[in-house]
């Protein structure tokens, strides 16, 4: 049984797996936090040295938001189950930003049941019940 912290790495592997072969690049910083019913995943560092420039130019960082905003949301469905594989725990909705200023990309899943409740549920469970277990 994982505990919180080695889901959320698990969970930020996965989702920077997936960055890097569909979307073509990984990025360079990944954090993922489980708090209540929500997953939140920043990644840093995702933009392309192409998309950088871009953003500089006038209507760049429209095209860059549309364009990324687009991809990941035609990916919606495997992003949602590869949370779900980890936590065990049906994603109800997916929202993501990006930021061109930062290179920031934040996703924000929301859980259909508390993770952080199931999560102490699932620890309480696999503890002895007393200390005769122990032995």
């Amino acid at each position: 049984m994982l505990r919180k912290g080695q889901l959320e790495a698990a969970i930020n592997a996965s989702i920077t797996k997936f960055e890097r072969e569909m979307l073509g690049r990984g990025p360079k910083e990944a954090r993922t936090f489980i708090i209540g019913d929500l997953v939140v995943v920043r990644l840093k560092g995702i933009l392309s040295p192409g998309e950088q420039q871009l953003a500089t130019q006038p209507g760049g960082i429209d095209l860059i938001k549309q364009m990324r905003t687009r991809l990941v949301e035609s990916f919606s469905t495997e992003l949602s189950y590869l949370v779900e594989e980890q936590i065990g725990i049906k994603v109800v909705s997916m929202h993501t930003d990006i930021s061109t200023r930062t290179g920031e990309r934040v996703f924000v899943f929301t859980l259909e049941k508390d993770a952080e409740v199931e999560l102490a549920a699932r620890d309480a469970s696999s503890l002895p019940s007393n200390r005769s277990d122990l032995r």
